[in-house]
């Protein structure tokens, strides 16, 4: 499968299918969810958006951006269609959105997620990525507040 930029017409496919994308996780996660996928990123950041399709539709999708402050290309939100996991989408994702960061001059590659997404903890380690931060009950590195008060979140980042 190709990677493309994510349109407008993808990222509303990708918006109305979210509970497709991100299945039986409640409707609290999927309020949230539906937050972090903010159409800023196909309407500001769209030379950092993109899609894989199967067949017309969107089956993994990486949202992305170049910080304003520091040569750091940051993973907003990543996924692939449960239906189409462990086919090595997400890597290939990763690694275009790596090599057009390195072309753009970024140095680090940097993502976010929280402490009980294991799952994406040890994708992104596949990745050669490192946890920051401290531990914390379950031992698991966290930077404490990084979301707001009370809101840790395992910051996970990579020279590239």
């Amino acid at each position: 499968m190709d990677i493309a930029s994510c349109t407008q017409e993808d990222f509303l496919d990708i918006h109305r299918r979210l509970a497709e994308f991100w299945p039986a996780r409640g409707e609290d996660f999927l309020r949230r969810i539906r937050t972090l996928h903010h159409p800023l990123f196909v309407n500001e950041f769209a030379n950092t958006a993109y899609v894989m399709k199967k067949d017309g539709e969107v089956v993994a999708y990486l949202l992305g951006l170049f910080s304003q402050t520091e040569p750091t290309a940051y993973i907003h939100a990543l996924c692939v269609h449960p239906d189409h996991q462990r086919g090595g989408l997400a890597t290939k994702l990763c690694e275009h959105f790596i090599a057009e960061a390195k072309a753009h001059g970024c140095k680090h590659l940097k993502s976010i997620t929280s402490a009980g997404n294991a799952a994406s903890i040890a994708f992104h380690e596949s990745l050669g990525m490192s946890l920051l931060g401290e531990p914390n009950e379950e031992d698991i590195p966290v930077v404490r507040d990084y979301s707001g008060p009370g809101e840790d979140r395992v910051v996970i980042r990579r020279d590239i």
